[in-house]
């Protein structure tokens, strides 16, 4: 196969990361016991978009357990961009979420009518607080108060120096009992063989929506017109706070998605030929085939949940945008290679649900924009090299060949960072799993060959 660097292996391209043997361990330990007698309910509102939700769902999990909560079940955001009408069982399976988690926290679908009257009290949980703050600081409002009600659900728990059983627990409520309604697992799955009749696959989460480019404010390689469009969004979506954004600087900062070309010449660079079958992991692309046609010439097949599936199929999920991103969740998860083109909330989800199930290989691009700036790039092929040339595609090859998806603990903060910037820049704890929930697998008969050796 004729790339960027020459001559590839195939196996190469495809080959998964060692697991170097670690496997998951999400069963308590042995003083964990069944939930203690519910003091009150616990009300949450999720926000944002799926992923965003889903993380935040298994935190609150996590949270009923730790003040001894009855968990009812969470209302999805209504009121994002997206302005999305599902209910909990339009997108995750009710039932077994419940089911799943009888061992851990009481879930119930809805809050008892004769506690219409209740006193509630609606709270803004402090981000990513420990232990002690839900135990003694929101514990304490059973005194008062028969119902909590969580205003917003995401980023509400700490990532690390937590029990291990809560870690665990997370881990379960995520990877076990968070799984998708039977109708988007049965489409999830069709799609997965249709691109499986096409080979070996990459699922790219191209996040180049119109969307994200507004609340970013990145508008590299978009007209004048685009630009103020994307603008005019921003200025116009209420919550979202920051309006004034210098495009320049958020790009030079690594706060952009690379572009549709970008992507293509990342995969090139990578050694994958331009008859990789690639699943297109997105929403619409802003500016449509005006900005794909580069990508498009380098790699013909491309793919998406719309060209594999017919209209028909597709319309019980049309117009509510988790379910379709669900969809696209599950072919990235089930995909060979997963390539983000930025490190958003799908693309930490994805990338932590297959670190769990095995290690399976995630490519995320790094420091390809300062690369990328210094370069002149002249976008035709010759030969099945590219001109931005060898010295390119070697050098993104070299930065990530190490970059793949192996087994690593999650990262702490940055060094010198302090308070809430301190939290921020943790790796998210949905992100790598790593060591909560995996754990090197003992080899049964290490004891019997040390004893013949000695």
């Amino acid at each position: 196969m004729n790339g960027a660097n020459g001559s590839l292996d195939f196996e190469k391209l495809w080959k998964q990361p060692s697991n170097r043997d670690f496997v998951p361990c999400v069963q308590p330990g042995s003083n964990y016991t069944a939930p203690d007698e519910s003091r009150g309910y616990l009300l949450v509102h999720t926000n944002g978009g799926l992923n965003q939700m889903r993380a935040g769902i298994c935190d609150m999990v996590a949270v009923a357990r730790i003040i001894n909560a009855t968990l009812v079940v969470p209302e999805l955001d209504k009121r994002s961009f997206w302005q999305d009408t599902s209910n909990f069982s339009d997108v995750f399976d009710e039932d077994h979420f419940i089911n799943a988690l009888a061992n851990d926290v009481k879930v119930i679908k809805k809050l008892p009518k004769d506690l219409s009257s209740a006193t509630k009290v609606v709270m803004h949980f402090r981000s990513w607080s420990g232990l002690e703050y839900y135990r003694d600081e929101i514990a304490s409002l059973w005194e008062e108060f028969q119902v909590i009600r969580a205003a917003k659900s995401d980023s509400r728990l700490a990532n690390n120096h937590l029990p291990p059983d809560i870690q665990k627990l997370r881990c379960r409520a995520c990877y076990e009992a968070l799984r998708f309604s039977p109708k988007i697992e049965a489409m999830g799955k069709l799609l997965v063989d249709r691109m499986r009749a096409y080979g070996p696959f990459i699922a790219l989460h191209l996040r180049y929506e119109k969307d994200m480019l507004a609340f970013s404010g990145c508008t590299h390689g978009l007209s004048d017109v685009e630009a103020e469009e994307l603008r005019t969004i921003r200025e116009n979506t209420a919550y979202w706070k920051i309006k004034d954004i210098n495009a320049t600087e958020q790009r030079s900062r690594g706060y952009c998605p690379l572009t549709p070309t970008e992507v293509g010449i990342f995969l090139t660079g990578l050694g994958y030929p331009s008859n990789t079958p690639i699943y297109i992991a997105a929403g619409e692309i802003y500016g449509g085939d005006t900005h794909m046609a580069d990508l498009r010439s380098r790699y013909p097949i491309l793919m998406s949940k719309e060209k594999l599936a017919s209209v028909e199929e597709l319309e019980p999920f049309t117009n509510h945008a988790s379910q379709m991103a669900a969809l696209d969740y599950i072919v990235s998860v089930e995909s060979d290679v997963f390539i983000p083109s930025y490190s958003g909330n799908m693309a930490r989800a994805v990338e932590g649900h297959r670190r769990f199930l095995g290690h399976r290989k995630t490519i995320s691009p790094d420091r390809l924009v300062k690369l990328f700036s210094g370069t002149r790039l002249v976008l035709t092929h010759i030969y099945g090299l590219l001109m931005e040339g060898r010295k390119v595609s070697n050098r993104i090859s070299e930065i990530h060949k190490k970059l793949q998806g192996s087994p690593r603990r999650r990262r702490g903060p940055v060094s010198g960072t302090k308070g809430m910037e301190r939290f921020r820049s943790e790796e998210a704890f949905y992100v790598n799993p790593l060591p909560d929930c995996l754990c090197k697998r003992v080899c049964e008969n290490v004891n019997a060959s040390t004893a013949s050796m000695r």
